[in-house]
């Protein structure tokens, strides 16, 4: 089979002379240049080689105090400059000045009490029921709710007795309920009392009267 490719047209042929060749030639440039050019004198080299020292100076850390205000001053002490006393002035004068009369006070007007409208809440002698309680304790009946329910205790009833021994006013101030409340407020407003007295006089009390409800 014949060969494709000319031999002498192969450029790989030449390839490794060419190569030696252009190595040799810059070899040969770089040392001509070298061994040609111009030497620099000492001075330059002087010049060039020194190198300015910088010192670095340490800096000492300041504080700043802040600035301290002058005491106060001292307060001046400023002598007033009394006015002569004329001399026309006399104290013997004051003798002849004559005392400045004052009105009479009124006259006081008695202070007059209503016994009638004072109450009081303790006396000498208290008030009490005719009969005694068990009088009030006879006319208070058990309602059919209370009983039915159990309820057993103590109604208490604020009575104002008046000097008379009879009932002005009476409220329920503690009960129980279930009816009993009304039995003893009855009972106790249909009760005449013994007024209670004060210093051996019939006055008006205000007093507390305990109703008892116990299922036999």
């Amino acid at each position: 089979m014949p060969a494709l490719k000319n031999p002498n047209a192969d450029l790989r042929k030449f390839y490794h002379r060419t190569f030696e060749v252009s190595l040799i030639l810059s070899l040969a440039v770089i040392v001509a240049a070298f061994k040609f050019s111009p030497q620099a004198t000492e001075s330059e080299l002087l010049n060039e080689g020194t190198q300015e020292i910088i010192k670095i100076e340490d800096i000492i850390n300041t504080v700043q105090k802040p600035d301290i205000p002058p005491p106060p001053k001292a307060p001046q002490i400023i002598t007033a400059a009394l006015d002569d006393i004329p001399e026309d002035i006399f104290l013997d004068d004051i003798d002849d000045i004559k005392p400045v009369k004052l009105p009479d006070k009124p006259p006081s007007k008695p202070i007059v009490i209503d016994d009638e409208k004072i109450i009081f809440e303790v006396v000498e002698e208290m008030p009490a029921p005719i009969g005694g309680l068990k009088s009030i304790q006879e006319k208070v009946n058990y309602t059919e709710i209370a009983r039915r329910a159990l309820v057993e205790g103590t109604v208490y009833i604020e009575a104002r007795i008046d000097k008379n021994g009879n009932i002005i006013d009476a409220i329920v101030k503690k009960g129980l309920g279930a009816g009993l409340d009304e039995e003893a407020l009855n009972a106790v407003k249909s009760t005449k009392f013994i007024p209670g007295k004060q210093r051996g006089k019939a006055v008006n009390v205000k007093m507390v009267i305990p109703i008892k409800f116990v299922l036999k």
